[in-house]
């Protein structure tokens, strides 16, 4: 398995986050846009506490990533990752919310329905999804220096991530997740669930960076089945981590799952099963890069990280 926490991994992968975290900042800054009337202080501020609070970034980083794959690594894609991570964002407040996960913290930090209140949550999370799509509707949201998607490459991010957000994945995996807390799926339904909760933001993330690159139907394909493949990876370690990590480590509370009796695939077929699965994982998405070579290298580490990952 190749080492995901050699320096130069971990320094590209800070770089990365710290690119995509200034190019946040100036999506969320006071002035508004043209056609908005004005930008509500204690909303803006809600936002941005979901927002900039820190963490690894790994969903944009796999846009930027597999952009550069093709060779594309500029502006274009920093933007389509932002948009993303206001999606991704966007499904974390609503998740800690009271009438979901109920939780306390998050990296570390008071949630924002803690940090604020409930409504301010909702309307924050509201607010960052339809940014999200504000962000890749609009040219002028793809600097000069960078020419951006052609109109039809927008209209595809557009969709496929409306689709991978919505009731089809993101949104319709968390109802999922809901209703499997009264009666427990399968393992066909937990994988399903897992897939759509978290593997579909994940797998857009990998096929978005394709589709601003410019790649050909078949390399889409290949990193579209390459995001699948890491997403359920994400979602088995997270698993993982939610009965052997501490609170202090990961940053937001542990053991729900079990005690909420949650259906995930390490409560169904134990831990040794399940770090297995992770290894063959991460040999199969290692396998899916084989025919980039050494321009693979990158994304074959995020595969490793994201199985190797403490929190």
């Amino acid at each position: 398995m190749t080492t995901s926490t050699a320096p130069a991994f971990e320094e590209l992968l800070d770089r990365r986050a710290r690119q995509i975290e200034e190019r946040l900042r100036e999506l969320l800054a006071d002035k508004s846009r043209d056609g908005e009337i004005t930008r509500p202080a204690t909303l803006l501020a809600a936002m941005r506490h979901g927002v900039l609070n820190g963490g690894k970034r790994l969903r944009p980083f796999l846009v930027l990533e597999s952009a550069a794959l093709f060779g594309r690594d500029g502006s274009a894609a920093l933007t389509v990752a932002a948009a993303l991570e206001c999606v991704h964002c966007y499904s974390l407040i609503h998740d800690d919310l009271p009438a979901m996960d109920d939780d306390d913290l998050r990296r570390g930090q008071p949630t924002v329905h803690r940090a604020f209140d409930e409504a301010s949550a909702i309307l924050a999370g509201d607010s960052l999804l339809t940014l999200a799509f504000d962000i890749l509707a609009e040219t002028s949201s793809f600097p000069s220096r960078d020419a951006g998607p052609s109109a039809l490459r927008q209209l595809e991010l557009v969709r496929g991530l409306a689709r991978a957000a919505g009731v089809g994945g993101m949104a319709g995996g968390q109802a999922l997740d809901l209703a499997a807390e009264k009666k427990t799926p399968d393992e066909a339904g937990i994988i399903t669930l897992q897939a759509m909760k978290t593997g579909a933001l994940i797998r857009f993330a990998c096929e978005a960076g394709a589709i601003v690159a410019d790649a050909g139907s078949a390399d889409r394909e290949r990193l579209s089945e390459f995001g699948s493949a890491i997403g359920l990876a994400f979602q088995l370690a997270d698993d993982l981590l939610d009965i052997t990590a501490t609170p202090e480590i990961v940053g937001k509370a542990t053991g729900k799952d079990a005690a909420a009796g949650k259906a995930t695939l390490v409560a169904l077929h134990g831990e040794d099963w399940a770090r297995k699965q992770l290894s063959g994982l991460v040999e199969q998405a290692h396998d899916l890069l084989a025919p980039y070579g050494d321009s693979g290298g990158t994304l074959k580490s995020v595969a490793t990280f994201i199985a190797e990952r403490k929190h």
